[in-house]
Parts: structure tokens; C-alpha cells; sequence
């Protein structure tokens, strides 16, 4: 071996080092996780969470629907917003609370209902609602929860309230909604965007990863074939495999009957035009949630910021406005509060930080976001929620 050689082979030695590695600004790894007191906002949660849990239950958490479009442009359409700070405001005394159908919340971050949270750690929703009520939030609760509703309503005495999707069957529905009243859910959150379940090709690569070997068809293939030849009639076409939920055939008398069963008040989720606003005040809803389901279902669904103002118009004050889907920073925040959102609904990032760290991520998660937000919030001169209005943003 010549010298040159040599040099080469002991380069390549200390470039292979831990030592060598730790020195540099790498992807983190299972030797070199950061302590949770060290992240800084809440994009550096979700590496840590892809790392520590299986893929296929990351891909479930991230993943949107089709290519993806919709899911990039929730994102891209915060920065076709700025701000317009004021001067020389006294801002010393900061009040991010606000109150809901009569409970009192630290700020106006609602952690979005999201299915399954026993995929990020096996704790789950039980976490997810001791780390909302420890920061005086609420827990909107999914139908697919990981855990049975009964037993989250009791991991904390913070209010929660319920997400539901209808189904099986309308008795089943009506049941369900008793089961969520009686143990003590404040408020049911009807979602209307999922009649057909989506087309994501994540979980669809997953799956025949996971279950056939290649060139085999899968058991979802089969299935799918045989709901097809199940509902062909001479009178009517097959539904090209497609596999729909009971919301699919459902109308605004289903709303009208929801809301006469309830003892709560009874949300929308999955408003995105001023028409469904319209028809959503004139049944007596009593909220609406602008969403666009994490951009988990159709493709091409406008980002949820970019049609708050519209809906906020037509609603014209009269029911509370919360908006989902792409948020995460507290200037996002700030600028759905300003367009008129109530408040706003965090859903992705809760479950990055349950993923990372268990419940103390789910907390810090909250948190840095509240945080954030109260920090956009004085330096735009901003002392408290009432504050706060269309003149703060430019659009």
C-alpha cells in the first residue's frame, strides 16, 4: 500500500466514526434523538416520530390522497398571506383564552379528530387527552378512535368533544351518538366529507407489501370485485369498486334528525363552499369546521385558508367557525383568526409528537404552537383575540 493509499483508508475510517457523525448536521437516528426540551417548532417532531414507529403506520399519519396535490397545497397557500403588524400598541398583556359553548379554553388550538392514535404509541388517545387537558384544550375524539370512547372520557376531566361518522347503519349511528352523550361529550362533530373511502396510494403500497407476494392480486382487489358483482343490477350500474360509507347516501334530513336527538350542540366538518355555510346556518347548525380532512380524500380540494373568508361572510357571526387541515405554525394560526375562524384545529402535529415522545410530545406540541401564536400575536400589536381582525392580514 503506497502512502496516498493510506491516507485515503484512515480518512475513510474517521469519516465512518460516531464521532465523525455527531459532528455533523445529520437526519436523526436512533443513536442521536434529541431531548424534547430541544425542538423548536413542530415540523422537527415528525421525523423523530417517522423513525420511531412502524412505516405503515407513519404512511397513515402523513399521507394524503392521489398525488398529493391538495395535501402540499395546504401548506403553499399560508405563504399568499402576510401580515400587517401596528406600532406603537401596548400588547403587554397577552389573552389567548376564549370560551366555547361555555368552557373556558387556554388558547384557540383544538386538537382535530384524528383516527388511531394507538399507531404513534400504544397509550394513544389516552395520552392525546391528558396532553390536551393539561394544556386546557379540547379533545375532539374520533369515531375510529384506537380506544373505546367511554374509557378516553375518563383519561382526564378536561371537556372532549366527538367526532362522528354515521354508520353502519343508522341505528348503529343513533346509538353511537347516546353512548358519546352519556359520557359526557360536549359537543358532537358531524363529518360530511367521507362518503367513499379515498384513494390513498400510500396505505394501498403498504398493503400489498405487507399481505401478497408480487404478481399475486390482493385480498382488497378481491374484495373490491366482489362488492362489484354484489350490486350489479339490470337496473343499475356496478359502483366500479368503490367502497362507500353510509354518509355517501345521506342528506340534510339526516343533519335535521341528528340535531333533534342531540342534547348537545351539533357541528359541521367539511364545509369548503359559502353555499353548504348557507344551507348549514338555515338547519340550525350550530358551528362549522372548514376542512378539507387533511386533504385525506378528494385531490384538487381547495386549501381550507384559502376559503375561510368566504364562509366567514356568509355565516356572518352567526355560529362559531373552526378551520382544519395544513396548520402549523402560530403565524397560521394568527391568520386564520384573522380572516374570522373561532379557532382552529391541529392534526397532524399532535400525533407527530405522540409518535416522538408519547404524551409529554403531545403537550409540548401545544405548547410550542400556543406559544407561537401569542408570540405573532404582540408583535403585530395584538393583546387579545377580540383583537384581532381582517385588517391584520394582506390577501
Amino acid at each position: 500500500m503506497n502512502r496516498r493509499k493510506a491516507v485515503q483508508c484512515l480518512a475513510g475510517f474517521f469519516a465512518a466514526s460516531p464521532l465523525a457523525r455527531a459532528q455533523q448536521d445529520l437526519p436523526y437516528s436512533g443513536e442521536r434523538v434529541p431531548a424534547l426540551e430541544d425542538l423548536v417548532n413542530v415540523f422537527e417532531f415528525e421525523p423523530i416520530c417517522k423513525m420511531r414507529i412502524p412505516r405503515q403506520n407513519y404512511d397513515f399519519i402523513a399521507g394524503g390522497v392521489d398525488q398529493e396535490w391538495s395535501l402540499r397545497h395546504n401548506r403553499e397557500a399560508f405563504d399568499k398571506i402576510s401580515l400587517r403588524p401596528r406600532m406603537l400598541v401596548d400588547a403587554s398583556h397577552l389573552d389567548l383564552s376564549l370560551t366555547l359553548f361555555g368552557d373556558k379554553l387556554s388558547c384557540p388550538i383544538l386538537v382535530a379528530p384524528t383516527a388511531g392514535h394507538a399507531q404513534a404509541n400504544p397509550e394513544g388517545e389516552f395520552a392525546t387527552a391528558r396532553a390536551a387537558a393539561a394544556t386546557e384544550t379540547i379533545l375532539i375524539l374520533s369515531t375510529n378512535s384506537s380506544h373505546p370512547l367511554e374509557k378516553v372520557a375518563e383519561a382526564s376531566n378536561f371537556p372532549k368533544w366527538f367526532q362522528l361518522y354515521p354508520g353502519p347503519d343508522l341505528e348503529g349511528t343513533w346509538e353511537r351518538i347516546q353512548r358519546a352523550m352519556d359520557s359526557g361529550y360536549k359537543t358532537i362533530v358531524l363529518t360530511v366529507d367521507a362518503g367513499y373511502n379515498s384513494h390513498r396510494e400510500r396505505l394501498l403500497r403498504n398493503r400489498l407489501r405487507t399481505q401478497t407476494p408480487p404478481g399475486v392480486p390482493s385480498p382488497q382487489s378481491r374484495r373490491a370485485r366482489v362488492r362489484e358483482e354484489e350490486t350489479s343490477t339490470p337496473s343499475r350500474p356496478a359502483v366500479y369498486g368503490l367502497t362507500t360509507t353510509l354518509m355517501h347516501k345521506l342528506d340534510w334530513r339526516f343533519f335535521d334528525e341528528l340535531k333533534k336527538r342531540s342534547r348537545v350542540p351539533v357541528l359541521i366538518k367539511g364545509i369548503l363552499v359559502a353555499e353548504d355555510a348557507e344551507l348549514a346556518v338555515k338547519h340550525g347548525a350550530d358551528g362549522i369546521v372548514v376542512s378539507n380532512h387533511g386533504a385525506r380524500y378528494l385531490d384538487y380540494a381547495p386549501a381550507t385558508i384559502e376559503v375561510l373568508a368566504e364562509i366567514v361572510d356568509v355565516v356572518n357571526r352567526k355560529m362559531p367557525i373552526l378551520v382544519d387541515s395544513g396548520f402549523r405554525r402560530g403565524t397560521d394560526i394568527l391568520k386564520a383568526l384573522a380572516i374570522g375562524a373561532t379557532a382552529v384545529c391541529v392534526g397532524r402535529p399532535p400525533l407527530w409528537g405522540l409518535g416522538a415522545y408519547g404524551e409529554p410530545g403531545v403537550r409540548r406540541v401545544l405548547e410550542l404552537l400556543r406559544t407561537e401564536l401569542a408570540l405573532a400575536m404582540g408583535l403585530c400589536g395584538k393583546a387579545n383575540l377580540s383583537q384581532i381582525d381582517r385588517k391584520l392580514v394582506r390577501m
